[in-house]
């Protein structure tokens, strides 16, 4: 497969409720689509989930895109990829930039899937037909209005909530939604908010019959990890220190987690996040698709990787609706008693809505990819 023209998309939606960790506050969602366009016409779509500031990762989408197109993208032009495994390799030279990496490898699965006219889920092996998802929750100004918002959720049917935490927005938290909701699955995100002088704290956090705790340290921190581990019950699980498989293996060595959260754009893509799920599934550590408040391309994708029987935890995915009041594919995804459907439909199973996209497109730039690169 060659590979004729590149189109990046730059597109802003406004989020129905500011998204807050202990990074900071989100109102919006800001990102890029990239197409990818064969010489058979053949469209794939990527999304780029780098946030705007190097608080998550190291990446920003301004960082990131320029790493597309002076970096990635000259590596596919006059270049026959055979498959779409053979791109993590092309691009193994470049360190880092994992989450740029993802939103062309993601882009060139796409394409391939809808050339061989398979689903995207069934060409890397999945074989759920919908598959059960949770909600990730904000931080929020008290616990009147959090009650409210897992209360709404659960209606809605969800089965499983995740509350980001930070300092003096945690223990009165968790324990009044474990109150409210004595049977709730129920998670705790601290987004590298604590360290290892918390250890009460967190350790407080095991009466409360958690499923996990999400990254109470550093992004680099596998040792206090391990430490933290060993003195409690409750899973730890691992996230922004997870950017390949060799992560995973150093993780399962030190014994620093009992979980990972799996995120397509952070490791690369599909290619490392298939090794890691193999990895997960082979040494007992509970493996979940997470969540970066993705529009319709970026959740279709992680849709088909969590439709892999490694994934039997519900992932941060979550509906259409339930950050954004437009989304831009067609069609967007629908919560049908707490589970989301798994496009069936070539590639990742749904089309751009081009009157929402263009609604909120903030620049388009063509790249011819078959004439070299000037």
């Amino acid at each position: 497969m060659y590979f004729q023209k590149a189109r990046l998309i730059h597109a802003e939606l406004p989020l129905l409720a500011p998204f807050r960790t202990s990074y900071g506050e989100l109102k919006s969602k800001d990102f890029y689509i990239i197409e990818l366009i064969t010489e058979e016409g053949i469209c794939g779509h990527g999304e780029l989930e780098a946030f705007p500031l190097p608080d998550y990762t190291e990446e920003t989408l301004s960082t990131a895109i320029v790493i597309i197109r002076k970096h990635l993208l000259p590596l596919l032009a006059q270049r026959k990829i055979d498959k779409p495994e053979d791109v993590q390799k092309i691009f193994s030279w470049i360190q880092g930039n994992e989450m740029a990496k993802a939103a062309v490898e993601l882009a060139i699965w796409d394409a391939f899937a809808k050339m061989k006219k398979r689903s995207l889920s069934k060409m890397i092996g999945a074989t759920k037909e919908s598959i059960k998802v949770g909600v990730s929750i904000g931080l929020q100004p008290n616990v009147e209005s959090l009650l409210q918002l897992v209360n709404q959720y659960v209606d809605q049917g969800y089965e499983r909530v995740k509350l980001k935490i930070a300092p003096n927005k945690d223990i009165q938290f968790v324990e009044a939604i474990r109150k409210r909701f004595p049977k709730l699955s129920l998670m705790a995100d601290a987004n590298s908010a604590y360290n290892r002088e918390d250890f009460l704290l967190l350790k407080e956090l095991d009466q409360y019959d958690l499923e996990m705790i999400e990254q109470p340290f550093g992004t680099t921190d596998f040792v206090n990890h391990a430490w933290l581990q060993k003195q409690l019950k409750t899973r730890i699980c691992l996230d922004e220190n997870i950017r390949s498989v060799k992560d995973v293996e150093q993780a399962h060595i030190l014994g620093s987690c009992q979980a990972i959260n799996l995120k397509l754009a952070r490791v690369g893509g599909m290619s490392s996040a298939l090794k890691i799920a193999e990895y997960c599934a082979l040494n007992d550590l509970l493996v979940w698709c997470g969540g970066m408040l993705e529009a319709g391309v970026g959740r279709a994708h992680n849709i088909a990787l969590a439709a892999r029987e490694e994934f039997s935890f519900p992932g941060d995915i979550s509906a259409s609706n339930r950050f954004f009041e437009e989304d831009i594919i067609k069609p967007t995804f629908e919560l049908n008693q707490g589970r989301l459907r798994v496009p069936s439909n070539d590639g990742i199973g749904v089309a751009l809505n081009s009157e929402v996209l263009q609604k909120y497109t903030k620049s388009t730039e063509e790249i011819l990819l078959n004439k070299g690169w000037s």
